[in-house]
């Protein structure tokens, strides 16, 4: 589980085809690496990594097709530079939100504008994940726990702060950049749990009294 505030930037060093998938190399000289071990999991531009082994200066992992398909990892190159973030301890600040690192889909920006010191994001992603987003709820753009500030149809706005472009990979986004999208968990274990859960016997919750409460429309 991570927070969405990334702690360092890193580089690809190496992404390499392996049996099919891939396995890539991440150096970082900021990620403190002391108390990272085998297996833990490091979130690299919002998606949860597992560490197949540990260097000083970074660390290495396996994507699998899963991951491939539903990611930006589909185009990254060596040299790209990616958000990262170890995962959280039960003594952490939760900063953000809670984020699994297990990313729905992609997200495009469409378009940026200056806001006095704040740069202002528009972008767009596929319909079924925009109604698992609502204004001033939290998203995941690669790793970055940021807020939803106004939604058009198919696309929504996020404010950036200059600490947020200063710490992140944000300032080399442009417009047409895809970005890897998490949405909110408690959205997505709620449909589920109204559409996909049967009533218990007794119960005095009905789809007409959900909608009457307003969680559905």
């Amino acid at each position: 589980m991570f927070t969405g505030i990334i702690e360092a930037t890193g580089t690809i060093s190496k992404l390499e085809q392996k049996q099919g998938d891939l396995a890539i190399r991440i150096q970082s000289s900021n990620l403190d690496m002391a108390d990272v071990n085998l297996g833990d999991s490091i979130a690299t531009n919002g998606v949860c990594l597992t560490v197949v082994a540990k260097h000083s200066d970074g660390f290495s992992a396996d994507l699998s097709n899963e991951t491939i398909s539903l990611t930006g990892f589909a185009h990254y190159k060596q040299g790209q530079t990616v958000n990262l973030e170890k995962a959280m301890q039960p003594v952490s600040r939760l900063g953000g939100h809670l984020v699994s690192g297990h990313v729905d889909g992609i997200a495009t920006i469409t378009a940026i504008t200056p806001n006095a010191r704040a740069v202002e994001y528009w972008l767009s992603t596929d319909a079924q994940l925009m109604k698992y987003i609502p204004y001033k709820g939290s998203v995941c753009i690669d790793g970055i726990s940021l807020t939803v500030n106004a939604i058009e149809d198919n696309k929504f706005k996020l404010t950036i702060v200059p600490h947020t472009s200063e710490q992140t990979t944000i300032a080399d986004f442009k417009i047409g950049t895809q970005v890897n999208l998490e949405v909110d968990q408690i959205a997505r274990y709620l449909e589920r749990l109204i559409k996909g859960a049967e009533q218990p016997a007794g119960s005095d919750i009905s789809m007409n009294l959900l909608a009457q409460a307003g969680f559905i429309k």
